[in-house]
């Protein structure tokens, strides 16, 4: 489905496409049934008489990069494509989202001028001051040429994902055009007719007797935050669709539970995020279901089931309990170990495990050690200390914290 929607938005743009054939470097690679694939929705490769240049190439050996990188400076050539170094930037926001430390980090690629430290910037409602740059690597660099991608932080807020970037000359100005962009998206929203013509007045009547399932949603990043959005958007039917009340990037917070409980039948839907601490008590407290996940498609067939009423076995979690890292300890040929407070359930060796840091998973695995002082436990009760080793991840910081969980297949109900 994705490939199909991609095919579809690069057509409507009227823009070229390039196909890059990944993973040849594998024995079973048939670049034949990829062609095939896409010559059925009108992608026909030129070896078989079509428009569309198909180059094989492995992301893993680097096989086909050199020729790929050829087509496309080819293709740039044939287009007259040009750009403008000594002008104000003017770039596209890839993705974007909140960072501990940092603020607002949005991943861009400049299409005309040049992006500098230090300029004034403007993103739709958002703005800001560029105060660093970084490449793809991480390292901190000074600028932004056209056709260079890098991630920048100073912007106000988090841009949506597609939205253009453009440099400006004080931030003064800046700030003017996200005011007046925020005042026009509130019009149109405000504006939005009600009226209906004697056509849709039969829908409309019928639309009146739909259940909604109301649902917030909240995600690590902008990207994964707007396909979840569109994706929920289209499932309905004649009986049930769903109700985004609100939608954000970042940790479940408590202004969302809040909502929640004021929502009759509200569920939380959490991507690559997870509540923690008093978030967590409050949920309890409150009633409020909450339903993370770390893949989209498997969010969406759980609203799927629960609209259409298929509510057949399901893998589900079933958490044990979780302990906040209060110590963190480097230990030669062995790696890192946390001196942990269990704040809530048991923590037991060779569970699975989830670090949780700001709200947001950072890693998934297994524990491989769990000690109380200097014996080996199986388990660890709330209100106790321990001392936890994580198989393969040395990236634990005080403050994060360890959830442990099991999988099982249980039936799901409404």
């Amino acid at each position: 489905p994705q490939t199909k929607e991609a095919i579809a938005h690069a057509k409507a743009a009227n823009v070229p496409i390039i196909i890059a054939i990944n993973k040849m470097d594998k024995p079973t690679a048939n670049p034949d049934l990829v062609k095939s694939g896409l010559s059925e929705l009108g992608i026909l490769p030129l070896d078989w008489g079509g428009e569309y240049e198909f180059v094989p190439i492995s992301a893993k050996t680097g096989m086909g990069i050199d020729e790929l990188l050829e087509i496309v400076l080819l293709q740039a050539d044939i287009l007259e494509l040009k750009a403008n170094p000594k002008r104000m930037a003017k770039a596209t926001v890839i993705e974007s989202s909140l960072k501990k430390g940092l603020g607002t980090v949005a991943t861009i690629i400049v299409q005309n001028g040049t992006l500098n430290i230090g300029d004034n910037v403007v993103a739709g409602v958002s703005y800001g001051r560029v105060r660093a740059i970084m490449d793809d690597k991480g390292n901190h660099i000074k600028k932004l040429s056209p056709g260079e991608c890098g991630v920048i932080i100073g912007l106000s807020e988090v841009p949506e994902s597609g939205e253009t970037l453009i440099g400006v000359e004080d931030e003064k100005t800046a700030k003017d055009y996200a005011s007046k962009k925020h005042d026009y998206l509130r019009q149109k929203e405000l504006s939005k007719s009600t009226k209906v013509s004697l056509e849709e007045l039969g829908a409309k009547i019928a639309e009146g007797e739909l259940k909604t399932l109301p649902v917030i949603v909240k995600a690590d990043v902008g990207g994964s935050l707007e396909a979840i959005k569109s994706s929920l958007e289209k499932l309905r039917n004649d009986e049930i669709k769903v109700d985004i009340i609100h939608s954000g990037v970042g940790g479940i917070t408590q202004n969302d539970i809040g909502l929640a409980s004021a929502s009759e039948n509200c569920v939380i839907l959490g991507f690559n995020v997870r509540p923690t601490g008093d978030v967590k008590e409050r949920a309890k407290e409150r009633g409020v279901e909450i339903k993370t996940y770390n893949v989209i498609y498997t969010l969406l067939d759980d609203v799927k089931a629960i609209l259409g009423g298929l509510m057949s076995p399901i893998i589900s979690e079933e958490e044990i309990g979780q302990a906040e890292i209060r110590q963190v300890i480097n230990v030669p040929k062995i790696g890192q170990i946390a001196g942990c407070m269990v704040t809530d359930g048991n923590i037991t060796r060779g569970a699975d495990i989830r670090v949780i840091r700001d709200g947001v998973v950072k890693f998934e695995g297994k524990i491989s050690s769990l000690k109380r002082f200097k014996d080996d436990v199986k388990e660890v009760a709330k209100g106790f200390e321990c001392g936890v080793g994580i198989e393969g991840y040395n990236d634990m910081q005080v403050g994060d914290y360890i959830e442990s969980f099991i999988k099982r297949e249980e039936q799901a109900t409404i």
